[in-house]
């Protein structure tokens, strides 16, 4: 080993970008291996003098208490006669001749220099880019294979698959490109680091790079739609009563959306101002088309649109783009209809309820309009709300009310516990149990407890609360239930 030696690690060094001292390391690490071949059963380390480049191979003796090795191995008292400080631990080092590299000797080395060149390439590609994932990154085509684009990143090499491309971009050797840093994976083979222009994340970091207000902090991006290549949507909200964000982003005649839809290669961004009410949300994430009615179900997490016969294909977008980004924008399912198809369901749904409390209240059909027209379109409305909103009703008491939402509520407890008894296979109902009124029953049908089964199962500290029981009377109910349930048989 000598100054040559050196420069060849200064080489490496440059070639790999890894630090120069682990190339040396990893060459001492080398002619370790290939110095056991030499001299087996000793423990040898080399060292390369940083200067020089002169190679020096020692053999380490170890002082222990009990010796196992008794060529790498010496006692304390044998320790002692060669340094009367020396410890426990204690490590002496002896000289050995260099050696003749054969070329057994010398492939060996290669390996090991190679394994520990590309250890040190994982760790730094991994150290450098993972703390950059979310990124922008810009880097230069190095080749294309089967659709995939490999770029060098200068210190990496990051891959673009086919499907993180905008649909009919293509790249050529040479090419530059700025993405999305995704991911960095570390695999047996090598770390990969992959980059991609489809993702939704290259739509945000390119606008925070336009629009100062977004680095600021005045302006935020609450959600984000992307169709690759066709159009996005973007959900803003302004910290800022006086900033605009949709203006913000959009910027002095359109320069800064203009700057990313230039990158994006003509990819139409729809901007909108965020708002907590999802009805108005919905509307403004369906622009262009303008909306007739908005009806919100949290129930089922839906929100139904009409809209006239003239913007419903505007509404819906070419091959469904439009409504389905503003379904995945706001959150919400969106059910679009005409105004004709939502009159025509809203009239079915009203002839349903009419009937419903017809039948169900033994009321007239006129009765049951009015309910209906003040907003009850089921059962569940009309037992459950406040007394207070069936007495508001113009021509309505408290009496009244009260006599409504008793009919209801018995006309729910019997399908409920019919429901019950069909699930116990025609066995005892809940009525049937001592001490069981009907409105302890309904309240018991609103925690799910319809049959003899599920009453028994439960515990008196789970019905003690119900309104018309205490402890013992919740206790008894379900002895009671668990008797009849053949639990004591």
């Amino acid at each position: 080993m000598n100054v040559e030696m050196l420069q060849v690690a200064e080489a490496v060094a440059r070639e790999k970008s890894v630090d120069r001292e682990l190339v040396v390391d990893a060459m001492e690490q080398a002619m370790k291996t290939a110095a056991r071949r030499t001299y087996p059963g000793k423990n040898v380390e080399a060292e390369i003098d940083r200067e020089t480049g002169e190679l020096r191979l020692f053999h380490v003796r170890t002082v222990v208490e009990e010796v196992e090795e008794e060529e790498n191995d010496l006692t304390l008292e044998q320790g002692r006669e060669l340094d009367p400080k020396a410890e426990i631990g204690s490590e002496f080092r002896e000289p050995l001749p260099p050696i003749e590299m054969g070329r057994i000797a010398a492939q060996t080395a290669k390996q090991v220099i190679n394994q520990k060149i590309r250890e040190a390439e994982r760790e730094r590609v991994i150290a450098e880019y993972e703390p950059r994932v979310g990124e922008l990154i810009t880097g230069i085509v190095k080749r294309v294979e089967r659709g995939n684009v490999y770029v060098d990143l200068g210190r990496g090499e990051a891959v673009m698959y086919r499907e993180d491309l905008l649909p009919r971009e293509t790249f050529r050797q040479g090419d530059r490109v700025r993405a999305y840093l995704r991911e960095v994976r570390n695999q047996p083979k090598g770390p990969l680091v992959f980059v991609s222009r489809s993702d939704a994340g290259m739509v945000l970091r390119l606008f925070e790079q336009e629009v100062p207000e977004i680095e600021d902090g005045i302006v935020a991006i609450q959600a984000i739609a992307r169709d690759p290549g066709a159009r996005s949507k973007i959900a803003v909200i302004s910290t800022d009563p006086a900033v605009d964000p949709v203006g913000a982003c959009v910027g002095m005649r359109g320069a800064r959306v203009q700057a990313v839809v230039n990158e994006l290669h003509g990819e139409k961004v729809d901007l909108i101002e965020w708002t907590d009410d999802p009805a108005a949300f919905v509307v403004n994430a369906l622009a262009p088309a303008e909306i007739e009615r908005v009806l919100v179900d949290e129930s089922r997490n839906t929100i139904e649109v009409a809209v006239n016969e003239e913007n419903l294909a505007i509404a819906i977008g070419r091959r469904g783009q439009n409504v389905r980004l503003a379904s995945e924008l706001s959150g919400w399912n969106i059910e679009l209809m005409s105004s004709g198809e939502e009159q025509e369901r809203r009239q079915d749904e009203i002839k349903n309820a009419t009937g419903i409390f017809k039948e169900a209240l033994d009321v007239d059909e006129d009765f049951a309009a009015v309910l209906v027209g003040e907003g009850f379109i089921n059962l569940e409305d009309l037992a459950y709300c406040a007394i207070e909103d069936i007495a508001g009703i113009e021509g309505f008491d408290e009496d009244l009310a009260q006599e409504l939402q008793k009919r209801a509520r018995n006309v729910l407890l019997d399908q409920a516990l019919q429901q019950g008894e069909q699930k116990s296979e025609g066995k005892v109902s809940l009525l049937d149990l001592k001490g069981m009124t009907r409105e302890i029953a309904e309240q018991l049908a609103a925690r799910n407890m319809v049959t003899v089964e599920a009453l028994a199962d439960a515990a008196g500290d789970e019905i003690e609360d119900i309104e018309g029981l205490d402890r013992e009377q919740a206790d008894a109910l379900i002895i009671a239930a668990r008797e009849a349930s053949g639990w004591f048989d």
